[in-house]
């Protein structure tokens, strides 16, 4: 109920309502879980994808173009390629300090990217996921948010994928996320080829470009697509084309153009599960994707590395070859860049800043997350306010190096000392999306919760710095401890009492006895007394009824205890 003026007389009022009131029923809730004819997973992918786009029309940017592209530029990047008989690691320094690191090994290379032609296994309709065996051991899983409803062939029906994909059906498939634990390979029948300049994208409709260049070189480059893009095909351009000629970015649609014609007619005679397609090696990839322009130097270590990088480059880019050394010093590399000593910093749990402070990362099955303490810095000079800010704004510099370099994904908390200051939130938050310019990964940072805790998410390239270089605990499973029943009832040696300390309870446990024994030595003097006189008495009594009379009453317990209580009080 609410009140209004302009009350008409046709509403329908209670006895009990005051004077102009107004009585509106609610109408049932709608649930969308029954209502939706087709993927919930889909429709949930839709409507993230709109509420984003929505936010960001509504949120002022917290950087302009100028700032962001000034910090993405301001800093020398070094890559420094390292192969030791089958394991090959790349380090990515700036300024001298190491940010990213990829490592991997010949048994052990990622699978994403790689295109499969799998059989479907299973489908599960409550689950909205198909089982599919792409020839590697467990199962992988599609989803019905990654299916290509465009070559399903769904007609007037639901966008289900039960519908979709029966069991025993080959598919065309391409991984995005590689076995972790107990958990198969996640796929996508949505497949994307990835160049230098842009991704390819067969029988796509949308063209994208990077949010991370600036408007007029967006404009240049979607004048240039519309003319060197087929018309059944989409494409993704990365920030590597930024000042890419017309000729640079047609070469590279015509060689993707070239392998999507390579894949397709391999699945005319293919037999599924089968592999047609494999991701370049890690040295390969990495050069692919980060080496440019903003980069100074790459550094390569090993004959074979040097050879396969050499030929990549003069193949793709050789007006950046006057930038790539061949590493022949009989010092290992990684100990001239002090890359081994910055690893094994970057393994630890605790993290110490310049100043400092100190940042302590916590990994759980849900989320990372990270709690800013002060440590040994006490600021110089001011207030509390801006000892707190300094500590504040260099922990976020350092949080974004650390995500960087352990590879860190999915949903990241950081617990920031509190701050007064409406302005000093800003100033933090500011710094924290400054750096996070220079990472080329996908992320997000939502604003600041209630309880001063800053939330974000970073999507995962790897499989983490702790994975590559780590085991699992055979005694503890990970967990960092060993749970024991039988010695519960020890002490443990930090809760052990030193020598001399002490106890209270053992001084109030020796006051009691003492008390006690003290009151039961004057219960027995009480009842020596008592006796003596019941003894007079009865010589007395004897003189008259005979010395055989033995019936002389008794003292009772419960006098000699009221007499004890009587002396304690």
């Amino acid at each position: 109920r609410r009140r209004r003026s302009d009350s008409s007389p046709d509403d329908e009022l209670s006895p009990d309502d005051p004077p102009n009131t107004v009585v509106k029923v609610r109408e049932p809730r709608n649930r969308d879980s029954e209502n939706t004819r087709g993927s919930t997973r889909l429709e949930a992918k839709k409507q993230r994808r709109r509420e984003g786009r929505e936010a960001g029309r509504r949120r002022a940017p917290i950087l302009n173009e100028a700032e962001f592209l000034a910090r993405r530029e301001s800093v020398e990047r070094v890559m420094v390629v390292r192969q030791a008989e089958d394991r090959i690691q790349i380090a990515v320094l700036e300024d001298g300090v190491l940010v990213e690191h990829y490592v991997t090994k010949g048994a052990s290379a990622s699978m994403v990217g790689n295109v499969y032609l799998g059989r479907v296994q299973n489908v599960l309709p409550s689950m909205e996921a198909a089982f599919v065996d792409i020839g590697r051991g467990r199962n992988a899983v599609l989803y019905a948010g990654e299916v290509n409803w465009d070559a399903a062939g769904l007609e007037g029906q639901p966008k289900r994928i039960e519908f979709a994909l029966k069991s025993g059906d080959p598919v065309l498939v391409q991984i995005t996320k590689d076995p972790v634990g107990q958990k198969g390979a996640r796929l996508t029948s949505q497949i994307s080829l990835p160049g230098r300049f842009l991704v390819y994208v067969p029988h796509g409709s949308m063209t994208g470009i990077s949010r991370k260049l600036p408007d007029n070189e967006r404009s240049r480059l979607k004048s240039i697509l519309k003319r060197v893009m087929p018309e059944d095909a989409g494409v993704i351009v990365r920030t590597a084309a930024e000042g890419a000629s017309e000729d640079a970015l047609e070469a590279d649609v015509e060689r993707l153009q070239a392998l999507w014609t390579d894949i397709t007619d391999a699945t005319t005679s293919a037999t599924p599960p089968e592999l047609l397609y494999s991701e370049p090696d890690l040295a390969i990839k990495v050069v692919r994707d980060m080496f440019n322009e903003d980069v100074a130097k790459l550094v390569v270590s090993g004959d074979g590395a040097w050879r396969t990088v050499d030929a990549y480059i003069s193949a793709v880019a050789p007006d950046l070859l006057d930038r790539v050394d061949h590493w022949v010093e009989s010092e290992d590399v990684f100990a001239h860049y002090r890359v081994d000593e910055q690893l094994m910093k970057a393994l630890d749990r605790k993290v110490w800043l310049p100043s400092g402070g100190s940042l302590v990362i916590d990994r759980t099955e849900a989320m990372t997350v990270v709690d800013v303490n002060t440590g040994k810095f006490t600021g110089s000079g001011g207030n509390l306010e801006q000892t707190v800010t300094q500590n504040n704004v260099e922990a976020a510099e350092e949080i974004v190096r650390q995500l960087r370099l352990r590879d860190i994904g999915g949903i990241i908390v950081v617990d920031f000392i509190d701050m007064v200051l409406e302005s000093n939130r800003d100033l933090v938050l500011r710094r924290l999306v400054e750096c996070l310019g220079r990472d080329r990964t996908k992320h997000q940072v939502a604003e600041v919760t209630t309880l001063g805790l800053v939330q974000m998410t970073r999507k995962r390239i790897g499989s983490g710095l702790l994975e590559s270089f780590s085991e699992t605990c055979e005694v503890c499973a990970g967990r960092g401890i060993k749970v024991s029943l039988t010695h519960a009832h020890e002490p443990a040696p930090r809760s052990r009492r030193p020598a001399g300390a002490v106890d209270p309870a053992e001084v109030a446990a020796r006051a009691l006895a003492a008390r006690e024994s003290q009151g039961a030595g004057e219960a027995d003097t009480d009842q020596a007394d008592t006796d003596q006189a019941d003894t007079g008495q009865t010589e007395s009594g004897n003189a008259d009824a005979g010395a055989g009379d033995d019936d002389s009453p008794e003292l009772p317990e419960a006098a000699s205890d009221q007499s004890l209580f009587a002396s304690d009080d």
